[in-house]
């Protein structure tokens, strides 16, 4: 099964994809390292990249990704600057977006629309552990961060609003263990919360460089459940230490999920690997941490901000528009203009309790 690959049919209406087929033998438990993170790559990794990069050739993309300027800013949070003109002035104008409810609109762009050129494979798998997730048609994303940044859709023809689901982040978390890259991770925008299209998507990206979400240590807030400080916004960070993890905790996040959007909050997600929840050298290995944001809900563009924020400004990675603001941006103002989506402490700590108790249930 390891090496095999077949044409996927998909859905009725749906874009045939071939199929990249893998079992539990194919989760990279143990990633490169960041000394050298191209120095392991795994077939998932390598049929991704080679695919991306043959449809940058073929001018598939909206814009030719060239080399992308790259900066820390001085501060104690080391946000990553990065210049990204083009993603700003040449990417599809995100769908105007009224509620956190919103149904799916069959008449705006959706994934059903993508060129069948566009997709690389289908992830599917075979065997255990637990019952298979939802098979993921892996696709460009036409307006890129960087290199390798692909979408992650589910079902296409389904045609589910962007309301995350527990199979689609398993299946998601499982694309992470397939990658042999430390940077490898993926992501998920809520309405409200930087997505651009109401049609069910994850991201799936490569990062060059650690960020410090992947290490430090989270306080406590229940069994399973941590706050974690690092970087330029608090999350609720849940721990999956291996493959047999991945269902339960994609199940409370999507749990922790539904909570939040009961209480008129977006979300964002993103799953990269790391360190336990109490960090580095406290006994037991690197897994999977995911990390949920709950923010206020913003619908439409906002007069006087310098950047959107979305699952990578969160994280502490800042893709800017213009040179003049990558030039001058402190971390001062970039951290003004991430938190004031946020929460205040003490709202943020009662939440914190609810979602403890979702994740018990």
């Amino acid at each position: 099964i390891a090496e095999a690959t077949e044409m996927a049919e998909g859905e009725p209406g749906e874009p045939n994809a071939e199929a990249f087929v893998y079992g539990e033998e194919d989760l990279v438990l143990q990633a490169a390292g960041w000394a050298d993170p191209d120095s392991a790559p795994s077939r998932f990794d390598r049929l991704l990249l080679a695919g991306w990069s043959d449809r940058m050739e073929r001018g598939l993309f909206r814009y030719r990704l060239g080399p992308l300027p790259t900066r820390v800013l001085p501060g104690p949070v080391r946000l990553v600057a990065q210049l990204n003109e083009k993603r700003s002035s040449e990417r599809r104008p995100p769908q105007p977006v009224r509620s956190l409810r919103d149904p799916f609109d069959p008449g705006a762009f959706n994934f059903t629309r993508l060129r069948p050129a566009e997709l690389l494979f289908r992830l599917r798998r075979t065997g255990g552990p637990g019952p298979p997730p939802d098979p993921l048609l892996v696709a460009i994303n036409a307006s890129p961060l960087g290199r390798g940044h692909v979408l992650l859709l589910p079902e296409p023809a389904r045609r589910l609003p962007q309301v995350l689901t527990a199979p689609a982040l398993r299946g998601a978390l499982e694309a992470v263990l397939l990658s042999g890259h430390p940077g490898f991770l993926v992501g998920f925008n809520g309405l409200g919360a930087g997505a651009s299209v109401n049609h069910l998507h994850l991201h799936g990206l490569y990062l060059d460089r650690p960020l410090p979400l992947e290490e430090a240590p989270a306080e406590p807030l229940g069994p399973h459940l941590g706050l974690l400080r690092a970087g330029p916004a608090p999350a609720f960070l849940f721990f999956a230490p291996g493959p047999a993890a991945l269902e339960p905790v994609s199940r409370a996040v999507c749990r922790a999920a539904e909570h939040l959007d009961g209480a008129g909050l977006a979300c964002n997600v993103l799953a990269a690997r790391g360190d336990p929840p109490a960090g580095p050298g406290t006994g037991g290995g690197r897994g999977l941490r995911v990390l949920l944001w709950a923010r206020r809900p913003l619908f439409g563009p906002k007069a006087g901000e310098p950047f959107a924020v979305a699952l990578c400004e969160l994280a502490g990675l800042l893709p800017l528009p213009t040179e003049p603001l990558y030039r001058d941006i402190t971390e001062a103002q970039a951290l003004s203009a991430i938190r004031r989506h946020l929460l205040p402490e003490p709202e943020l700590l009662h939440l914190g309790g609810a979602v403890s108790y979702t994740h018990l249930r």
